[in-house]
């Protein structure tokens, strides 16, 4: 992979494919602008990702709304919880730091120290893998251990602290109503399961889709479009039974060879393996056929928009950073300038955001799926007397206490029935304690005839960041070569070998020269075929500019366009057009009633450059002359 940091981000500022935010004005860290090449090729990257998963997979997609209020993710746990640790230089309290980036930073220096002895390396390396795994206690330890200074100043730093990224917002003129700008599109989603559900048939399983954008308040963003403050997702929620975890289609990708760099080698320092996919599955490495299915899933599509194989992995959350409720995530990580970035994540979330959702909403959530032999069962509840007396000894909370003992699992309910039975139960609701004395709860037992199995179902979610799998395209499809052959030219000219169906356009249309420009014939001829290439579908540019028809081929190399289309002085007497592809240089001679249909096709990948090479009048060479062999 050929991409020199520097020499790409100068591309990309230079051709607008993004650029800082407000950028007149100075601009603001972790904010961009996306100009006309960027904003096509991440709206082909989203377009190619419906057509692989809301089209191929039959998910239902939502677009919900940006800011959410405060009840929804206080249930969810991100007003608790969605926090990262920072630490601050103790001298000039200006300068923060984001703790575990900063220790992976220090850990990846040490790994450069020449001639290091192999217990050093393993120990820098398992630091720097489980680098965002610490507890806050854990962390500053370490910073101790190995005396972590401010990069910037040299100065001490703070013990880290925890920091909420969430962006707050007063809802309303009056300001009463605490918002937030959302964190994620996730919880759009587990907010309108139900009513997708309906819309579905109520039938499982069924997966739910959001495309949008998220916002959270990074301490520290840098390197590019890879940490921003907005950003754009694309996530699906699929929902299953929690004991029926196969999948349909499992056996179509069970084969797929895949790099996966599981917690077991990052504990002990060593590399990833190569593993099919249904031998991860058969041995526990990956937990489910659900979540195995849509890692594959994950891998073709990021193959297809042209990411190199070699360069994507994917790792496995290590327990100490997995969420408590979460069966088993993997990370699809892609390597560029940064190093391996996380880019997708995959995860089992089990049934953690619908009943946090349930309680929180009073909602009932849980499928219920008929029954073809009803059965009789012996259930405890809460004696009607005893609801009174709840309702009554808790005054204005009784309802909701009462309405929580109900909604709760037998499972539990025998559990506060045990601790009744020796003295008093504490129960958690809406954060508060609230305790319940012998005489205070009863509970009986009846028999109920069982129609419906009722659960609420577990969720694979497979969440992708759009902007990063955007920046790590373009480090993956750059390259550079000489301007011409003269071996005193020392300058290069960039190329982004974009896929045709993620390129920002799909051919540009060149007058050989300002006289073919001026030409009413030419005039005609583009007319008509650029009013075919959009019935067709096909984005284009053209460039009527003074310069040589090589130095207009350079500048549409560097914006990834695959396909050149020239109108010369041949044209005008017999309408046939020079068709060059973009990587090879390679060229080919064509009725330009012919070329429409064409390039359909070689952007759909229908037909190759290679066949249509040879189906018509070519060269290799812009000196030799066409010829059909």
């Amino acid at each position: 992979m050929y991409c020199l940091l520097p020499v790409r981000q100068e591309l990309c500022k230079r051709r607008f494919f993004y650029r800082q935010a407000s950028d007149i004005y100075g601009g603001v860290a972790g904010f961009y602008t996306y100009g006309p090449p960027g904003s096509a090729v991440k709206n082909n990257i989203i377009s190619l990702w419906r057509q692989t998963f809301v089209i191929s997979e039959h998910l239902l997609e939502i677009e919900d709304s940006c800011i959410m209020q405060h009840s929804v993710l206080k249930a969810s746990g991100h007003v608790d919880r969605f926090n990262d640790f920072m630490v601050k230089d103790v001298k000039d309290e200006s300068k923060f730091f984001r703790a575990d980036k900063l220790l992976e930073e220090v850990m990846e220096a040490k790994l450069q120290t020449p001639g290091i002895a192999d217990a050093q390396r393993h120990e820098y390396t398992t630091v720097r893998n489980q680098a965002d795994a610490y507890s806050q206690k854990e962390m500053w330890e370490i910073f101790q251990k190995y005396e972590i200074k401010s990069p910037e100043t040299g100065n001490d730093l703070s013990e880290p602290y925890e920091f909420n990224l969430m962006f707050p917002t007063p809802i309303g003129p009056g300001g009463y109503l605490q918002g937030y700008l959302r964190p994620e599109t996730a919880q759009g989603i587990f907010l309108n399961y139900k009513f997708c559900l309906e819309q579905n048939s109520n039938r499982l399983p069924f997966g739910v889709a959001q495309v949008g954008r998220s916002f959270r308040n990074e301490i520290a963003p840098r390197a590019g479009l890879t940490r921003q403050r907005e950003f754009t997702q694309a996530e699906i929620e699929y929902f299953v039974n929690p004991k029926q975890k196969d999948h349909p289609k499992f056996a179509s990708v069970e084969s797929t060879v895949l790099i996966l760099f599981h917690a077991d080698a990052q504990l002990n320092a060593k590399d990833p393996v190569k593993m099919t996919v249904g031998e991860a599955v058969r041995s526990g490495l990956i937990n489910n056929e659900t979540l195995g299915y849509f890692i594959v899933k994950t891998w073709q599509f990021l193959v297809s928009i042209g990411l190199k194989k070699e360069y994507i992995r994917f790792r496995q959350h290590l327990p100490t950073e997995m969420a408590h409720y979460a069966c088993d995530c993997w990370d699809a990580e892609i390597f560029g300038s940064y190093g391996w970035l996380e880019c997708v994540g995959i995860a089992d979330r089990s049934a953690f955001d619908l009943t946090a959702h349930a309680n929180a909403a009073k909602c009932d959530l849980q499928y219920k799926e008929s029954l073809e032999k009803p059965f009789e069962r012996e259930v405890l509840i809460l004696t009607k007397k005893s609801g009174v007396d709840i309702m009554k000894a808790f005054k204005k909370d009784g309802k909701m206490v009462k309405e929580f003992i109900e909604a709760q699992p037998q499972e539990e309910l025998e559990c506060v029935a045990k601790k009744l039975e020796t003295g008093d139960a504490e129960v958690q609701v809406d954060g508060r304690s609230f305790t319940l004395t012998k005489g205070l709860a009863v509970f009986e037992r009846k028999k109920e005839k069982v129609t419906v199995n009722a659960f609420t179902p577990g969720v694979i979610e497979p969440s992708f960041g759009i902007d990063r799998i955007f920046s790590m395209l373009l480090e993956h499809v750059y390259s550079a070569r000489p301007k011409d052959d003269k071996e005193d030219d020392k300058q290069t000219r960039g190329v982004l070998s974009f896929a045709a169906s993620s390129a920002p356009y799909k051919c540009v249309i060149l007058p050989l020269d300002q006289r073919i420009a001026r030409d009413k014939r030419y005039l005609q001829m583009l007319d008509s075929f650029t009013r075919e290439l959009c019935e067709q579908g096909l984005s284009f540019t053209s460039d009527e500019s003074n310069a040589t028809i090589g130095r207009r081929y350079a500048r549409n190399d560097e914006l990834g366009v695959p396909f050149a289309v020239t109108f010369d002085f041949e044209t005008m007497e017999d309408s046939s057009v020079t068709l060059r592809e973009r990587d090879t240089m390679w060229q080919i001679r064509l009725p330009l009633s012919l070329l429409g249909e064409l390039l359909r096709c070689l952007c759909k990948g229908s037909e190759s450059w290679q066949s249509a090479f040879q189906r018509f009048p070519h060269k290799k060479n812009s000196n030799e002359e066409f010829r059909k062999d």
